[in-house]
């Protein structure tokens, strides 16, 4: 059952069962379109941007016709570290079928890329659907959203600021907008309490060449982990001491950067997230509900990191009813 708080566009969703996770330039088809027949979707892959040996690719997903549509611009998490644009398919039918085009990019990821860098992804990814999805793959450029979640949701709520013209509206499953907190900056109580990572074990997973999406069996997760037992995941993400160069990190920050022109948002977030604490979503709703900013907050009530992936996923009734809330929110500001 969805309750409306007294503030609005604030709501919680009831029983929803708690899943801790402790892991988290040209463009060139790779793929012709592939009928999806269980659930009827077209797929095209596209590298979006190069860079150096590295291809960055895209998967657009559409409805097999030739009808205009709306985009979703679609970022996985993995605090930066890890993962790749592969999209579970519950969710993508869901969008697809609501009528929109779906684009699952990959990013360069860290530690091998900078912040700096991975925004510039971003950045490029977005101008690419703008620029060349109305010829490769017929949307509409003036209605876009962006939706991620966790290091996704976090670059959603950049795009609400560092991307021009500002997206038609954000949805960040369990996002943050501050990543100077003490929650990244100092060893982490949750992650303290698993095996300790050892410091060549960490970094013998990462600093190979630039790469855009793991594979599995990489174990990038380790360094994940190590960075969070140490308190040192702004430092190896960003080239920055968060002590010692604070403002450096203020452009990182999107609750540092709302103004009455951020777009229409949308936070989804357990309050029992061990990974990225359900504070970070409070305070960009006060941020955007002190901007003037039109959103809605929806909580999840004893719902943990990754809380849409929980038990049957969408044959779950109550994560099916956040998803109909996301899409009635995206219909409402982008169709």
């Amino acid at each position: 059952m969805i309750q409306q708080n007294r503030r609005p566009g604030y709501f919680s969703l009831w029983k929803v069962p708690l899943l801790v996770v402790l892991t988290l330039a040209g463009e060139f088809r790779a793929s012709k379109a592939v009928m999806a027949e269980d659930i009827g979707y077209s797929k095209q892959t596209y590298t979006h941007k190069v860079v150096g040996d590295c291809q960055i690719q895209a998967d657009v997903y559409r409805l097999p016709d030739r009808v205009v549509r709306p985009a979703i611009l679609y970022i996985h998490g993995g605090a930066l570290i890890i993962g790749n644009r592969r999209i579970n398919a519950q969710q993508l039918n869901r969008y697809v079928k609501a009528g929109y085009v779906l684009v699952s990019i990959d990013y360069r990821l860290a530690p091998e890329t900078k912040l700096d860098g991975i925004i510039g992804d971003i950045q490029d990814a977005y101008a690419w659907v703008r620029n060349r999805g109305p010829n490769l793959f017929q949307i509409d450029p003036d209605r876009i959203a962006v939706l991620g979640g966790s290091a996704g949701g976090y670059l959603t709520l950049m795009t609400g600021f560092c991307v021009n013209p500002r997206p038609r509206a954000l949805v960040s499953f369990y996002g943050y907008g501050d990543i100077t907190g003490t929650w990244l900056t100092r060893p982490d109580l949750f992650y303290n309490r698993q095996p300790a990572v050892p410091k060549e074990e960490a970094y013998r997973v990462v600093g190979g060449p630039v790469i855009s999406g793991d594979r599995e069996g990489d174990n990038r997760a380790r360094f994940y982990i190590y960075c969070r037992q140490q308190g040192l995941w702004p430092k190896e993400i960003a080239g920055h001491d968060p002590d010692k160069e604070p403002h450096a990190f203020d452009k990182f920050c999107p609750v540092r950067n709302v103004d009455r022109n951020y777009p229409p948002t949308m936070l989804l977030h357990g309050d029992k997230d061990t990974d990225v604490p359900f504070g970070q979503s409070v305070s960009m709703d006060k941020e955007l509900e002190r901007r003037g900013v039109e959103h809605e907050f929806i909580v999840v009530p004893n719902g943990g990191h990754g809380f849409d992936f929980a038990g049957k996923g969408m044959d779950d009734p109550d994560t099916a009813r956040i998803y109909g809330c996301v899409i009635d929110f995206l219909d409402k500001h982008v169709k």
